[in-house]
């Protein structure tokens, strides 16, 4: 049965690996003053960056529509498909997969399925690569769904983030708590695993780093791992080579985070996405 793999641009998969494993990336929506733009499409990541700081109005963010997916659905149908997997950020992050679950409920050519991530970023991206994996050798929807299903308990996102300002301005936070972070000069981590996002905080920059590297000395060895950044390629690259010791051998993956989630991180976002290994 040929298998169809579908996600949206939150994944951060580098478009070599989109393309190789024939994936199908729905982009999401960044509105901007009174113009909208389709993620990792009509606005590269190094312009949003670039312009992050000088915009009027905070960036918002859309999810696709439930016709959008159901587009998707019908041209992966139309090239031959027999089924569809479906993979996208948690649920508890973002509306997307509402919009997935109400297509895939509506269409009926080929079977649909829809599975939450539980993750963000790299973190659904290193799911979506395996899936597209398994897919491409013949496995069949039950083994691939068992199989990440597996893979997610040992899969986690954490970073520090410069600022809460642009949580804030977003509207993901409150903002008294946002201002009370700013006024002690707060330095605030997430930290994602199985579809809990969990804050943690610390008074200096220097500190964030230490958590960072606490967690990722916890979670090793690795099969999969990836610094993640939002406009800090230089502190990206000086992180690499500090802690280059944990990745696997002969691989060196730093990835700029989409402009979706950086409206809501801010420039300056820099951590971790990773498997473990079992």
């Amino acid at each position: 049965m040929k298998i169809a793999i579908v996600t949206d641009s939150t994944c951060d998969l580098p478009e070599e690996i989109v393309s190789q494993q024939a994936i199908t990336v729905v982009p999401l929506h960044i509105n901007v003053d009174d113009k909208s733009f389709l993620d990792g499409i009509d606005l590269s990541r190094a312009e949003f960056y670039a312009r992050l700081p000088n915009y009027q109005s905070s960036p918002k963010t859309a999810t696709p529509s439930p016709e959008t997916f159901s587009q998707t659905y019908e041209r992966l149908a139309d090239e031959g498909a027999q089924a569809i997997l479906s993979i996208h950020i948690s649920e508890t992050l973002s509306a997307t997969i509402q919009s997935a679950r109400i297509a895939a409920e509506q269409f009926t050519r080929i079977p649909v399925t829809v599975l939450d991530s539980s993750q963000l970023s790299l973190g659904t991206g290193f799911l979506v690569e395996r899936a597209a994996q398994m897919a491409q050798t013949g496995k069949k929807m039950e083994e691939i769904i068992s199989t990440l299903q597996e893979v997610m308990k040992r899969t986690y996102v954490f970073a520090s983030l410069k600022t809460l300002e642009y949580l804030r301005r977003s509207g993901r936070m409150n903002f008294a708590i946002a201002r009370f972070g700013e006024i002690l000069q707060v330095k605030p981590l997430v930290h994602m695993n199985m579809g809990k996002a969990s804050a943690h905080r610390t008074r200096t920059q220097k500190r964030a780093t230490e958590r960072l590297l606490a967690w990722l000395a916890e979670y090793a060895p690795y099969e999969k791992l990836a610094v993640l950044h939002a406009g800090v390629q230089e502190e990206a690259e000086a992180l690499y080579e500090q802690v280059h010791s944990f990745f696997p051998q002969g691989v060196v993956s730093i990835v700029q985070i989409t402009p979706v989630l950086g409206a809501h991180l801010g420039i300056g976002a820099l951590g971790f996405a990773c498997i473990s290994k079992e």
